[in-house]
């Protein structure tokens, strides 16, 4: 079982070829292609910020093939992506294909493009219909995420497109491609309020899931910190994967571990990161 991180925070304070680089010499296999700043997006206005990263620019692919030669250079590989997101806002949506472009340069094979949290099955289909020609084009698959809502009078979680199991199938199934996946979010499973429970999703999603972000929480809010440091149960879900015979990476989302590090220090966290997905890796191995 092969391991992998998403490059988002560290490229916050090292950039992303720094950070391509450490993620190699921590001992990964691969780099997830975290493009959320390719759209800036402000969630009080619900429209775009300016932007000068390059992957905003017209010079947009050099930079996903200088991040590969990086990561090729030190020995890894770009397994997967995830574009910019949310898709309600239609600014968003319009870089979904330069996402798919830039996984494609990158080397990738999945990119990961968030379901509209507030539509059916049905009505997302037909954004991922639109994607999936180009899509194949580039020979990149387009999984979907299982989603989370807020409920601030109960203060948990609360239903979003592909949160439960059922919802996650229907949305699979009502595309029907072979280069429409599943990515299962470990930790939005695990939320209370929401989600159905990371090993129900796995054995329910079966040969549809190709793809996980994993990290832990307190089964109550959305963390995205270290596995092993919360409170999920690993063991279960690692028996779940080993169950359905999964054959994708195991993919750390888990980045806002590195919050607490700065340039000088945040090798040693994605170290700790790659030391966390190596031992459940071995679990799945050892299963």
């Amino acid at each position: 079982m092969k391991t992998s991180t998403q490059i988002e925070i560290a490229s916050q304070v090292i950039g992303e070829e720094k950070t391509v680089e450490y993620i190699a010499k921590a001992g990964f296999d691969a780099w997830d292609f975290s493009m959320f700043a390719m759209c800036k997006y402000d969630w009080g206005k619900g429209s775009l910020l300016e932007n000068d990263h390059p992957l905003a620019g017209n010079n947009y692919l050099a930079f996903a093939r200088r991040l590969k030669k990086i990561g090729l250079d030190n020995g890894i590989v770009c397994n997967q992506s995830h574009a910019p997101f949310p898709p309600s806002c239609q600014e968003v949506r319009s870089y979904f294909k330069r996402a798919i472009e830039c996984t494609a340069e990158a080397g990738g094979k999945i990119c990961v493009i968030h379901p509209d949290n507030n539509k059916s099955a049905d009505e997302n289909a037909e954004m991922y219909f639109e994607l999936l020609p180009f899509a194949k084009e580039h020979h990149v698959k387009i999984a979907t995420e299982n989603m989370w809502n807020w409920d601030a009078e109960r203060d948990e979680s609360s239903f979003a497109a592909c949160a439960t199991s059922e919802s996650f199938v229907d949305h699979i199934d009502a595309v029907n491609d072979d280069f429409f996946v599943a990515c299962l979010d470990i930790g939005h499973a695990e939320m209370r309020g929401s989600g159905s429970g990371a090993a129900n999703m796995i054995r329910a999603l079966g040969h549809r899931l190709k793809a996980l972000h994993i990290h832990d929480n307190d089964k109550w809010h959305d963390s995205h910190q270290i596995p092993f440091s919360m409170s999920i149960d690993y063991g279960n879900i690692v028996k779940a994967l080993k169950d359905i015979d999964y054959h994708g990476w195991f993919t750390l989302e888990a980045d806002y571990y590195l919050k607490k590090f700065n340039a000088d220090t945040i090798f040693d966290g994605i170290k700790d990161l790659y030391a966390a997905d190596r031992k459940l890796a071995d679990m799945f191995e050892n299963a």
